[in-house]
């Protein structure tokens, strides 16, 4: 039997699973929904597409160059705004900040045109601020538009935008919030402002000590404060996100919420280690603990038992229970410490998998016994496409080819063989709390990708597929 582990590997490195296709960009915006797709733009002009949010490929098109946009979708246009220059580039520290709008993303549609661009921030290469890299946040409080900007040449500014014409507030007067960081994005969540910010060294491939940090404020305008109370116009911010093993140079955060209590970070890495140290796209699981954002990692192939949040119970095979033979149970109170002790091997599947029926096994959930029927093998399968942050996954029980499978009336069952059908794929995301949805790909007799059930505990004992909901435990699972 092999040794389990939990799917939280505390202080320990983890292979990641990298985006597929050929997701090379730097300095991404925030990732855009549009029409199906998803976008994302980044530096010197372009970016990437997606179907799935999985495989990545060239073709998204943003005119005017520059450097570090950022895009988000209000009404039913979209704003991208970008540094011309600045950071360095062309004219030094001479930067501006431009917007422009486009009704789609999509450069095939007849709808496909950008606006003129329009100035909405500058720096005249002395000042103590650099206009590049700009963040920009819509505030789902009160509709307002915000923007933050700069490098480490000087501060982080914040501006607000009419969020109708994308033109600058008139009147408006920069704010200064934070230094010592660049590439800063703005998010709300739950009473608070976050100031997310790159932290580092860029540009130097793997060498580049890029790492993500935040503080936050309950106004938009700051002070944004850390973990442990500095102040980012201090140079403080709380770690979210670092190097993983051959992956170096995280920046350029964005955060895309999926559905309650499911949300991403975007990002890149500056440098790819096993693909010519270029730097890649990478989505994670976004995860929060008491009021911080921390990225997580995908989602990782192994062998665990899945248990229930509902009463950590295990996901198992209907099946006998086999009893382990053992000598002397009750004999601890006559030990002779002389005598050396029996090691009791684990039950293997050769010793279970008679006793199983041939056909299909129905699937249930019960005391976790780390038995051979509890056993589960999750193997990615990347070519049949994927989601944000994971491709999708066959779960089997461990040795056999037995896979689990949605049914037509909305159950879990096992079948003896893996067929590539779109019942036995699995989606499988962390949730904000750590925990984690299991959905299938589809369910039979239902067209169409699912995207609203999942793998539920509707009794102690019973999974089956029902609407997902965040706010109950009978929705959510562990991997140990």
């Amino acid at each position: 039997m092999k040794k389990i582990f939990s799917i939280v590997f505390l202080g320990l490195p983890l292979l990641s699973t990298a985006q597929t296709g050929q997701p090379w960009i730097h300095d991404p915006s925030t990732l855009a929904e549009c029409n199906g797709k998803y976008y994302t733009f980044g530096t010197g002009g372009g970016g990437l597409i997606s179907d799935d949010g999985w495989s990545w490929h060239d073709g998204a098109e943003r005119p005017g160059g520059g450097a570090a946009p950022d895009v988000i979708k209000t009404g039913d246009r979209y704003l991208v705004i970008y540094g011309a220059t600045g950071g360095g580039l062309g004219g030094g520290h001479n930067g501006r900040i431009l917007t422009m709008w486009n009704k789609t993303l999509n450069p095939s549609s007849p709808d496909f045109r950008y606006t003129e661009p329009v100035e909405v921030a500058s720096s005249d290469g002395l000042e103590d601020n650099d206009a590049i890299d700009p963040g920009v946040l819509l505030d789902p409080t009160d509709g307002r538009m915000w923007v933050s900007y700069g490098t480490y040449f000087g501060n982080i500014r914040l501006i607000e935008l009419d969020p109708k014409t994308g033109c600058r507030i008139k009147g408006n007067k920069a704010i200064d919030i934070a230094i010592d960081c660049e590439a800063t994005d703005l998010i709300y969540r739950e009473g608070y402002y976050y100031l997310l910010g790159t932290h580092g060294t860029c540009c130097d491939g793997v060498n580049s000590t890029y790492n993500i940090v935040c503080g936050r404020s309950r106004q938009v305008t700051g002070p944004y404060i850390d973990n442990v109370g500095r102040s980012m116009m201090e140079g403080g911010g709380k770690m979210v996100a670092g190097a993983e093993p051959r992956r170096v140079g995280a920046g350029h955060f964005g955060r895309t919420v999926i559905d309650d209590g499911v949300e991403v970070a975007s990002f890149h890495y500056e440098a790819d280690f096993d693909r010519g140290g270029l730097p890649v796209l990478a989505i994670r699981p976004l995860l929060w603990k008491n009021g911080w954002p921390s990225v997580g990692h995908p989602f990782q192939e192994g062998t665990y038992s899945i248990l229930s949040c509902r009463r950590e119970y295990a996901l198992e095979l209907a099946v006998d229970f086999v009893r382990i033979e053992q000598k002397n149970r009750m004999g601890w109170h006559n030990i002779d410490p002389e005598k050396p002790l029996e090691i009791i091997p684990d039950l293997t599947l050769d010793e279970v998998r008679a006793t199983w029926p041939a056909g299909e096994i129905g699937v249930r959930t019960g005391d976790n016994m780390y038995r051979p029927h509890q056993l589960w093998t999750i193997k990615a399968m990347p070519e049949t496409g994927g989601y944000l942050s994971n491709p999708y996954f066959k779960i089997t029980v461990a040795g056999t080819d037995r896979v689990l499978c949605a049914t037509a009336d909305m159950e879990v069952t096992s079948t003896p063989v893996f067929t590539g059908a779109d019942s036995q794929l699995w989606r499988i995301e962390q949730l904000t709390d750590g925990s984690f949805r299991i959905m299938p790909k589809a369910i039979p007799g239902k067209e169409g990708l699912n995207k609203k059930y999942v793998l539920y505990s509707i009794g102690d004992s019973t999974p089956t597929l029902a609407p997902y909901d965040f706010g109950t435990d009978n929705s959510k699972w562990k991997f140990f």
